[in-house]
Formats: C-alpha cells, sequence, structure tokens
C-alpha cells in the first residue's frame, strides 16, 4: 500500500512540476454572426501603452488647422504619415497646415 501512495505522490508530483514549467496561455472562445471563434488571447497594435490610436479623420485635421489660423479650407489629403490641410487664413492668404496623420501635432504652417 505504501508503494502505491509513493507512486501516485510521485506521480502528482511530476504533473504539478510539468505544469509548472509550461507557459501559460489564455485563450477564449467568441460565438458571433460569423460564427464559432477563437481568442488567442492578445490583441494585434497593442501593447503596454493601450490601444494604438487611429488615424486623424479630415473632421479633426480641419479642426487642428483652423486652430492654427485657417479660416476657409479648400482641401485636406493625406500624404503618408501627413495631413495637409489647404486654404486661406482671414486676411483671404492661401495657407497650408501640416499634420502628423496619428498624433495631431502641427508639423508645419506655410502662409
Amino acid at each position: 500500500m505504501q508503494s502505491v501512495s509513493k507512486l501516485l505522490a510521485g506521480s502528482v508530483f511530476a504533473m504539478a512540476l510539468g505544469l509548472a514549467a509550461a507557459p501559460a496561455f489564455a485563450q477564449g472562445i467568441s460565438i458571433g454572426p460569423g460564427g464559432v471563434q477563437v481568442d488567442p488571447g492578445y490583441r494585434r497594435g497593442y501593447d503596454d501603452r493601450g490601444p494604438p490610436r487611429s488615424e486623424l479623420s479630415r473632421g479633426e485635421a480641419t479642426r487642428i488647422a483652423r486652430r492654427e489660423g485657417l479660416v476657409d479650407v479648400d482641401g485636406v489629403d493625406r500624404r503618408g504619415p501627413r495631413m495637409i490641410v489647404r486654404g486661406s487664413d482671414r486676411r483671404g492668404d492661401d495657407m497650408t497646415v501640416v499634420l502628423d496623420s496619428r498624433s495631431g501635432d502641427v508639423i508645419d504652417v506655410r502662409r
């Protein structure tokens, strides 16, 4: 009887040791209109800082450019990592405001 309990104790110890060495994976399952999907436990594009900021919308770019003195907007274009807002200031002079399309930081103001 003692050998069976030693064998059982050894098996439990070996299993516990094996589980402790295995990495922990957190997965889930979601059921929705697209069917059953496995959630891998992480989200692409996320890191310790939280979700990534999406690109600026044309409206957001226009609002930022207006804070820089642009009054009449002629157009908003995206050029790679930049948003370019063209128009005129209160005197009617041509003006261009260049923004970072992710952060909304003003890179340049041309008059």
